[in-house]
């Protein structure tokens, strides 16, 4: 998880992220860095737009006010099917989000 941060924290100013860099940060925290790791999440990352990811990153459900109202039967057709199109680009976003997991299994 560490290295992520240290991708994410390079991202936000502005860095290269490069496996020197991500080493650089991960050992700046005390911690000794695998270099496996560190190879993995470089090559993962030069084909995401970590912009992107950001954006489509899921949100918590109990902070949703669709997910909170939930589909009820007297509800209207507009309310249900807004509430399968989330459901749907949830689904989409878990499955971006799949191949970085991956890598930290």
């Amino acid at each position: 998880m560490e290295y992520v941060y240290a991708a994410l924290l390079l991202h936000k100013l502005k860095q290269e992220i490069t496996e020197d860099n991500i080493t650089n940060v991960v050992k700046s925290t005390g911690v000794t860095p695998n270099e496996v790791q560190v190879k993995a999440l470089v090559a993962a990352l030069t084909e995401v737009n970590i912009d992107e990811a950001l954006k489509a990153a899921p949100v918590a459900l109990s902070s949703s006010p669709a997910a909170s109202a939930g589909p009820s039967s007297s509800a209207p057709s507009s309310t249900e099917s807004k509430v399968d199109e989330e459901k749907k680009e949830e689904k989409k976003e878990e499955e971006a989000l799949e191949g970085l997991s991956a890598l930290f299994g």
